[in-house]
């Protein structure tokens, strides 16, 4: 049997590492990989069976979709973006889906999707929900670094309004060019000028056409060690903070995402773990754990432990496919 895991279209300008990192979750239950498959080409894969899970943002070009018959599918933590569920969701989308039943969802917002269109489906969370295997031996201790990654990066920003004329133009009709600064005012108004000062700050988006498949796992692998080893990670990026808690790293999420396509994919998640909420328009700030005063360095924060029953789940299912003559 071949099996194969997934691989990325880079973006304009960019590529996001946390694609990569759900994959590292796929390959770590792979007996080996055969081939790397791009997500937006599924349908034109002409070689031998192989099995591939199919977990993840389903798709950026939902045209392209559905899959070769000559994948063998395991459907789990798939997430269908209200932005493409009526392209993906068509004819031979459905009965494609209906093939392979019941699907593992990511979020509830998948799950009620699928069943409104006749499709057995259940919710599975994320499958870097079972990527303990990169935790840290017992022997290795926390280095005491704190990473803010991607912090409020749906908010306005000179990254993507300066990109060209026309989305400057938008973001001068938006007003959004006269709150670039509003992400970082929202921090101070939550984290201490000591803790900001003093954490490494990381993006997971990568430039394009830099890096060779192989490199941009090594990257993510990286990103995965990293944390693995910090004392704290304040994230507003999913396959940031999901990993965390496989990992065992405390890690709060800022969750600033108002519209639909952003927060579908949330339902089921952020309640996994310590999340703060922040309302750009009302400018109210909220979250599901006590916060006395600013957040500061020292903070103790033990994470939830909702996720483990998720991430047993998924890896029976998942070795369970992988074993399967």
């Amino acid at each position: 049997m071949k099996y194969s895991i997934m691989t990325y279209t880079e973006g304009n300008r960019w590529f996001n590492i946390g694609d990569y990192v759900q994959s590292l979750a796929a390959k770590q239950f792979l007996p080996q990989v055969d081939n790397y498959l791009n997500r937006e080409c599924l349908g034109q894969y002409k070689g031998e069976p192989s099995k591939i899970i199919l977990n993840g943002w389903f798709t950026h070009h939902p045209e392209t979709w559905v899959p070769s018959a000559q994948l063998i599918p395991l459907f789990v933590s798939l997430h269908i973006n209200s932005s493409a569920a009526d392209r993906i969701l068509s004819e031979s989308g459905v009965a494609y889906l209906k093939k392979h039943e019941p699907i593992g969802c990511r979020d509830h917002y998948t799950v009620r999707l699928l069943e409104s269109r006749g499709i057995k489906a259940y919710f599975t969370g994320c499958l870097t929900l079972t990527l303990d295997s990169y935790a840290k031996n017992d022997s290795i201790e926390n280095d005491g670094k704190i990473y803010i990654v991607d912090p409020l990066y749906g908010f306005p920003n000179k990254d993507r309004i300066y990109v060209n004329a026309k989305s400057f133009i938008k973001g001068v009709i938006k007003g959004d060019i006269l709150n670039t600064n509003s992400a970082n005012e929202f921090m101070q108004k939550i984290f201490s000028k000591s803790l900001l000062d003093q954490a490494e700050y990381i993006k997971q988006e990568l430039p394009k056409d830099t890096y060779t498949e192989d490199e941009k796992f090594s990257l993510a692998e990286e990103l995965l060690r990293k944390y693995s080893t910090a004392k704290l990670v304040i994230t507003s990026r999913i396959h940031c903070a999901l990993p965390c808690l496989a990992l065992g790293t405390p890690v709060i999420y800022l969750n600033g995402f108002e519209k639909e396509f952003d927060a579908c994919r949330m339902e089921g998640l952020s309640d996994l773990f310590h999340t703060i909420n922040i309302n750009r328009k009302t400018k109210e700030i909220s979250s599901n754990f006590k916060i006395s005063g600013l957040i500061d360095e020292n903070i103790e924060l033990v994470n939830k432990l909702d996720y483990l029953a998720l991430a047993n789940k998924l890896k029976t299912t998942v070795n369970s496919f992988i074993n399967q003559n």
